[in-house]
């Protein structure tokens, strides 16, 4: 099988060539030095290693100068997540458009788009101006666009760029003012599409009501700067009570939207319904392809039933984690076809303090780790002499800023120095704190670094 110019070894199919304004930003990236400053990289003089360097050379993991805490990326992790996903939204018909704020990384998004995803998804103009700067050239912004600035921003680079696609999302007349205003102001060349977002009661953003949809979507499609392209909802901030209470209102939310994008679809031609966190994508994919769709080729989706592409948003899956996604994704709740992800990213911290029998103080804390969706889960332990340590019956009790407390059983051999390995319980708050990480093969040996631009 052909292997991508750059790619790490663990990844040998390619499906899609990438455009090539992100292969040349991304090539310009992998060439640029990693600056001292960047956590787990120490003292290094400016000029050092870089993502393409450290591809070359393979250091091993714990030889090769990092310092800690240090988080990492399993190759073989990440990999086989990316192919069960595509795998599955071949199956299932519909296509995927990954959340890019889950990492923040051009270089993660792309592997995405290799593997042959829609576009990507962002939350703000912020993130969205990051992954167009590397020439991402289809990018959802699954929010309200409100800001004046961004949306001059962003009519200004659709006018530079034809083959550039941007999609927002409305919820009221009143936003749906802004942006035609603005772009009255600084014509966009072209209409810019939007979807009427689907919310629900204690929910964040959306219409609480199909009237209320119905009216948003006149209101857009009244003007002459924006293009009705679709309807989308966010089903993971549903909670019901017990997991079946839960997972038939996501159902039941996920009917409502499929049902407005049939209505609407009829007069506004090629439509998008898409939703879909990490946690049930399973549901919404078999509720927004309304029973049956022709499944796809990995880079062809099709349109579906009736014309409508139904398009996954999910992000998490990428890295998964020992936690949380770990407990709610379709697999843990034995979903038919589901993929099976294994968590990819891991945090080395060093054992610093052993100040009372039963605890060893580690250095990482909340600067380092995510911590809302639960602490960190200790996998394994790296004495200083090369041999391991039995953490069976260890458990992180408590982080501060830059401490974690390890209750371990009092006879446990670990000292400082020692590292220990920990797992992590979410990775959307893990990547935003850090800005470089190695990735890392079975044989523990460095062979790419990402960055994450937060």
């Amino acid at each position: 099988m052909p292997r991508r110019a750059g790619a790490p070894s663990g990844e040998t199919l390619v499906r899609n060539p990438l455009p090539p304004l992100v292969t040349e930003r991304l090539r310009e990236l992998r060439e640029r030095p990693v600056e001292p400053v960047e956590k787990g990289f120490g003292p290094r003089a400016p000029g050092g290693p870089s993502a393409a360097s450290v591809a070359a050379a393979r250091p091993l993991l714990h030889g090769a100068g990092f310092t800690y805490p240090l988080l990492i990326l399993r190759e073989t992790a990440l990999a086989g997540n990316l192919e069960a996903m595509a795998a599955y939204c071949a199956r299932a018909g519909v296509a995927l458009a990954p959340h890019g704020k889950t990492a923040m990384s051009p270089e993660l998004a792309a592997r995405q788009l290799a593997h042959g995803a829609w576009g990507i998804t962002v939350a703000t103009i912020g993130q969205l101006r990051t992954y167009r700067a590397f020439g991402f050239p289809r990018l959802l912004l699954a929010n309200e666009l409100v800001d004046e600035a961004g949306i001059t921003w962003l009519a200004a680079e659709l006018a530079a760029d034809p083959g550039f696609e941007a999609y927002c999302y409305v919820d009221s007349p009143e936003g749906v003012a802004i942006l035609d205003q603005v772009l009255t102001r600084r014509p966009a060349g072209r209409r810019l599409p939007v979807l009427v977002e689907i919310g629900h009661a204690r929910g964040r953003t959306g219409c609480r009501t199909d009237d209320q949809a119905l009216a948003v979507a006149r209101a857009a499609a009244a003007t002459g700067t924006l293009r009705l392209a679709g309807v989308a909802g966010y089903e993971g901030s549903i909670g019901a009570g017990s997991q079946a209470q839960t997972l038939e209102e996501v159902r039941s939310f996920c009917r409502r939207m499929r049902a407005l994008a049939d209505r609407l679809r009829a007069a506004h031609g090629e439509f998008i319904v898409t939703a879909g966190g990490s946690a049930f994508f399973d549901v919404v994919t078999g509720e927004l392809t309304a029973g049956g769709t022709t499944p796809t080729t990995l880079t062809t989706p099709t349109a579906g039933v009736n014309g409508i592409t139904a398009i996954l948003r999910s992000g998490a899956y990428l890295a998964h984690d020992h936690g949380y996604y770990g407990t709610v994704s379709p697999v843990s709740r034995g979903s038919a076809d589901a993929p099976v992800f294994r968590p990819a990213l891991e945090l080395w911290a060093q054992v610093l303090s052993r100040p009372e029998a039963g605890l060893a103080l580690l250095g990482a804390g909340r600067r380092d780790v995510g911590f809302d969706k639960g602490l960190p889960v200790p996998l394994r332990a790296l004495r200083r002499g090369g041999s391991g340590a039995d953490l069976t019956e260890s458990q992180l009790t408590e982080l501060n800023d830059q401490h974690a407390y390890l209750r371990l059983n009092p006879g446990t051999e670990l000292a400082p120095g020692d590292l220990v390995c920990l797992g992590i319980s979410h990775p959307c708050t893990t990547f935003d704190k850090w800005r470089v990480i190695p990735v890392v093969d079975d044989d523990d040996r460095v062979t790419d670094m990402v960055h994450a631009f937060f």
